[in-house]
């Protein structure tokens, strides 16, 4: 966007509402899943529909806002994979219709799967809320994008709809009966998967409860984008260049250089003329 911002300053209305339908699409399609992984996957779709929303806001919040979502997104969809990663070495599928009631013989894997779901939904004190939170704020009070205020009205839903998807899958999950995949035991989390799992946790929790220094860090880059895609530079009338007059030197003469000399060729004689007078 900065390196075209006359053109990302037009089409900043068009990339918002394309935010907003992968926000409330990605939200349905994840609900129409029966993978476990593939509706992590499907769940970004959404997530990055606030980061398109945020940066075409051209707002400092919400561009602000958009930058940490992307870091919340990596934080947060990474740790689940690592979850599904962990769930399907133990019970070697990611059918939603086989899994239930794994709290029961795992309660450190339903526990620190609640907490990384709750950072993807939003949750205050996670966070997926400060990012989401600033791209809504941000979107609301835009003056560079028509209709700001229903826009961020739109995304909120994908908010509400998160929620629903999300722990409607976490409920099939891990509480109900037991099913296909608990039914031979599912062994909880080792020192191992403590120690990999375990950074992930602390930034969840750490960044929803003190976000400023990360919101410090973008502050100065971000300004400058706002800056620049909102009133972008006219192009200049391109001039042509004179450029100045070198003088040529003379070629210096060579003393060391030998001298060629040519004979001159003598005048030739030329012959008497006869005399024009008559005889006498």
């Amino acid at each position: 966007m900065p390196l075209f911002p006359q053109a990302a300053l037009d089409y900043a209305p068009a990339i918002a509402i394309l935010g907003v339908i992968g926000i409330v699409y990605g939200s349905f399609v994840c609900m129409a899943q029966s993978d476990l992984k593939r509706l992590i996957a499907y769940s970004s779709v959404a997530h990055l529909g606030f980061v398109m929303l945020g940066l075409s806001a051209l707002t400092a919040e919400a561009a602000s806002g958009a930058v940490l979502q992307m870091v919340n997104h990596g934080i947060s969809t990474g740790a689940l994979f690592l979850m599904v990663g962990y769930l399907y070495e133990r019970t070697h599928t990611r059918d939603l219709a086989a899994y239930g009631g794994l709290a029961k013989g795992a309660p450190a894997i339903a526990a620190t799967f609640l907490v990384i779901t709750l950072s993807s939904i939003g949750l205050p004190g996670t966070n997926g809320f400060v990012g989401e939170f600033l791209i809504l704020i941000g979107t609301f009070t835009s003056k560079e994008i028509a209709g700001g205020p229903t826009l961020a009205v739109i995304a909120a839903t994908g908010v509400i709809l998160g929620a629903v998807y999300m722990l409607w899958m976490y409920q099939r999950v891990f509480w109900g009966p037991e099913r296909k995949a608990a039914s031979h035991g599912v062994a909880d989390l080792d020192a191992r998967e403590w120690f990999t799992i375990a950074p992930l946790i602390v930034a969840i929790v750490w960044i929803g409860l003190y976000p400023q220094p990360l919101l410090a860090a973008v502050k100065e880059p971000v300004d400058a984008f706002v800056a620049r895609v909102s009133k972008p530079e006219a192009p200049r009338p391109r001039q042509r260049a004179e450029l100045p007059a070198v003088p040529v030197p003379a070629p210096a003469q060579d003393s060391t250089a030998p001298h060629i000399f040519l004979p001159q060729r003598a005048p030739m004689a030329r012959p008497p003329q006869p005399s024009a007078e008559p005889a006498k």
